[in-house]
């Protein structure tokens, strides 16, 4: 059993910055690959980033290529999202996941469990 709990949503001018970090409760945090999704009234949950389970890879959704930067510390049980150059159109709430696999999927049902979410809000 693995319990995630997201914090450093807020609001943010657009071209400003926001840092994420998700903890995991459980002994075997360093063996799931780490996932960042978000979803808005308007979409359904989609894939933002993911980390495998080492950190020696990353994967990024090209909506978000270049500006977020996602990073794992496993001895801190930790995943973190920098987002940079910030815009409206990534306003949402955003879930950290784990996932029991090696790589990386980007299927929200593929995940074994979420967190509970929270708000980043970029205004124009």
């Amino acid at each position: 059993q693995v319990q995630l709990v997201e914090s450093g949503g807020g609001l943010v001018q657009a071209g400003g910055s926001l840092r994420l970090s998700c903890v995991a409760s459980g002994r075997t945090f360093s063996r799931y690959t780490m996932g960042w999704f978000r979803q808005t009234p308007e979409k359904e949950r989609e894939f933002v980033a993911a980390i495998t389970a080492s950190g020696d890879n990353t994967y990024y959704a090209d909506s978000v290529k270049g500006r977020f930067t996602v990073s794992r510390d496993n001895a801190k049980n930790t995943v973190t999202l920098q987002m940079n150059s910030l815009k409206p159109e990534d306003t949402a709430v955003y879930y950290c996941a784990a996932d029991w696999f090696t790589g990386y999927r980007i299927y929200p049902g593929s995940y074994d469990y979420w967190g509970q979410g929270t708000q980043v809000t970029v205004s124009s």
